[in-house]
């Protein structure tokens, strides 16, 4: 039910419009003074304003300029008993959504209330599909390094300089790439990804310079690539420890000169574009055994971004573990499960070698496999299988499978091969190439798999 809030000094008016609305259902408040209404609407949420323009304590025209300050998509109504067209004109430029006269017309003031609170309820639902569409959920822990990291950001994103993310798989690099470009003056403009470690040596600068056609022999026609894409915009190098010497001297140059040569090609595109990697490896170290360029690790580097393992913030796990409750039994249709601080504690002490990555997914066993409550039994019971399990003489104990939950030999053998593949996968970083050598298969028959079994990274 839309709250209306009514801010006029003639008692007989606010009477009136009150009367009118309850009429039609609405929840209503009224004030006599713009200085009390300010007040209301800091503090409470309303779906529209009805406001006078003439006031004795604070002209209405100077609450809507403070009101939109303060709720930028609260509708504002101004009514006025001296209405002109330059009034009406001086409202629309402030920001107000509509103007009507004293004394109102019954059927015009309900059509604009209707109108408002329509328009109201459509930025409210598309700042819910952008949310939805951007897939930037909030970094969540309240530890002392992601308070760091948050601070981080909120200072760094604003400005152009380059950012380099470390950390371990599954610790969230991607996301804190995504918060840099989300509160960046470039939010409007796109982010590109590029995963260096899934696209092949020989097709990397394609992927990130664009060819021309017939530059190689699968070139049939022209291709923009990932820094024109990202123009204006941030392109994010994720893993740019993967990346080959030569692709690496040309990302170098596009850094220095912000301009980029398509392959094949011979003109120079000026490119307007904001880079930040990520890595999980030791930069320092590969380019002590000759894998990474100094001059471009030097480049990327002007600021330096750490996201801790799980196993550094333990004391976000709760808090992670109760937001992806939610969100797993929101998509699965079903009430959120309850987790006692028992499970909660017994998650903190599992070693947590794949991070946030593996905690959601072992959240979601625990949804699927538990009942109403989540408890410590059930913890030991599905626990990750990366946890360390208990030694018998001297030897760990394999993970134990429930081998009734597959229906005959065939569903085995492809829950096998999908496990050992994706293990294989996420050990080599998702370089498919290499994963393919690793356990002898052509890489077309990987990619084959990988289709089959809906593999995807960050699962």
């Amino acid at each position: 039910m839309a709250k209306i809030l009514i801010i006029d000094d003639e008692r007989a008016i606010r009477s009136t419009l009150r009367e009118i609305l309850e009429y039609e259902d609405y929840v209503v408040e009224d004030v006599d003074n713009g200085i009390d209404g300010l007040e209301l609407i800091e503090k409470n949420d309303y779906d529209l304003v009805l406001c006078d323009i003439k006031m004795n304590r604070m002209d209405g025209m100077e609450v809507l300029s403070e009101g939109l300050a303060t709720k930028p998509d609260l509708p504002f109504i101004m009514i006025s008993g001296h209405g002109t067209v330059e009034t009406a004109v001086e409202a629309s430029k402030k920001g107000a959504f509509d103007f009507i006269s004293k004394p109102p017309d019954l059927n015009r003031l309900l059509i604009t209330v209707r109108n408002a609170l329509d328009r109201g309820n459509l930025v409210t639902e598309a700042k819910v599909l952008k949310r939805k569409v951007s897939k930037v959920r909030p970094i969540l822990g309240s530890s002392q390094p992601i308070a760091k990291i948050k601070e981080t950001i909120d200072r760094v994103a604003p400005t152009d300089a380059r950012v380099l993310i470390t950390g371990a798989n599954g610790s969230g690099k991607e996301l804190v790439a995504r918060w840099l470009h989300e509160k960046s003056n470039r939010s409007n403009a796109p982010l590109i990804e590029v995963n260096c470690a899934a696209i092949p040596s020989e097709l990397i600068e394609s992927e990130l310079f664009g060819h021309e056609k017939g530059s190689f022999t699968s070139a049939v026609k022209q291709r923009i690539g990932k820094f024109e894409s990202a123009h204006g915009g941030t392109l994010f190098l994720d893993e740019i420890g993967d990346m080959s010497h030569s692709a690496q001297a040309k990302v170098l140059r596009a850094l220095q000169e912000s301009k980029i040569t398509r392959v094949g090609g011979e003109k120079e595109i000026d490119v307007d574009v904001r880079v930040v990697a990520a890595t999980n490896k030791d930069l320092l170290k590969e380019i002590e055994a000759g894998n990474f360029r100094m001059d471009l690790y030097h480049r990327l580097s002007v600021i330096l971004i750490h996201v801790p393992p799980l196993s550094e913030r333990k004391d976000d796990i709760g808090l992670l573990t109760q937001t992806f409750i939610e969100e797993i039994c929101n998509d699965y249709g079903m009430p959120p499960k309850k987790i006692s601080e028992a499970a909660v504690d017994a998650l903190k002490a599992l070693p947590w070698t794949g991070n946030i990555r593996e905690l959601r997914n072992m959240v979601e066993r625990l949804i699927i496999l538990s009942d109403k409550v989540i408890t410590d039994a059930d913890v030991k019971a599905f626990a990750n299988p990366s946890a360390t399990a208990p030694a018998t003489n001297g030897v760990a104990a394999a993970p134990r499978t429930d081998f009734d939950q597959f229906v005959n030999f065939q569903e085995y053998k492809d829950y096998a091969e999908r496990e050992y593949i994706k293990f294989k996968l996420e050990k080599n970083n998702w370089n498919v190439s290499k994963t393919a050598d690793d356990i002898d298969i052509q890489r077309s028959h990987l990619y084959s798999k990988i289709e089959k079994f809906g593999l995807k990274r960050g699962e």
